[in-house]
């Protein structure tokens, strides 16, 4: 039987080569950032993910705010490679999509709900990974390389004061996206016995 859904899931990778060439239009890229904020599950139906997209010359400056930051904490000799990898890899796409997570929603849940107050930061970790997963397979269906990066908390108060982000919106990733100018290596998949266990 045939199963788009599962050929979505096998067909995405990360590609770390992007191209600013626009394959797929802005319009496009949005409505699948707005179908994914409105149908992704949350606990609770909380909605806590915030997403702020960033195309062109704002992906770019928000690839330079990158830099800027590591710069201060990176080595000098070792910083070329650091810049080399950020222009190559993620500069290079014509896009940048921002995952947050809004606390004051997640601390709204423990005051209301202590029972689970601690478990609402790991719910909401769950959710935003679902949001990240959900987004890129849409991307790769449509043919845009993207990976996933985590330069937070480094960024985190460059970014707030550079797009007047809400002081409660924790980053949790970026996601670079472009045409992709790479191929993906063979993946390595374990044994699934290793990794699953039936019960009848």
């Amino acid at each position: 039987m045939e199963n788009k859904f599962f050929d979505a899931v096998k067909n995405r990778r990360t590609h770390y080569g992007l191209s600013k060439e626009k394959i797929v239009s802005e319009e496009k890229i949005l409505g699948i950032v707005k179908e994914a904020l409105t149908h992704t599950p949350s606990a609770f139906n909380s909605q806590s993910a915030r997403l702020v997209v960033l195309f062109d010359g704002q992906s770019d400056r928000f690839w330079e705010i990158v830099k800027d930051q590591l710069r201060k904490i990176v080595p000098e000799e070792a910083f070329k490679k650091t810049e080399e990898k950020i222009d190559g890899s993620f500069k290079s796409g014509y896009g940048t999509i921002l995952f947050f997570e809004d606390m004051s929603v997640v601390e709204g849940l423990q005051e209301r709900f202590p029972l689970y107050k601690d478990n609402f930061p790991v719910w909401s970790a769950h959710s935003s990974g679902m949001h990240q997963f959900v987004i890129w397979t849409a991307l790769s269906a449509e043919g845009l390389g993207a990976s996933l990066q985590h330069y937070n908390p480094v960024i985190d108060e460059a970014v707030r004061k550079e797009w007047d982000i809400p002081v409660k919106w924790k980053l949790v990733a970026q996601m670079p996206f472009g045409k992709p100018t790479d191929v993906p290596g063979e993946k390595e998949v374990m044994p699934l016995e290793q990794r699953l266990t039936v019960h009848k």
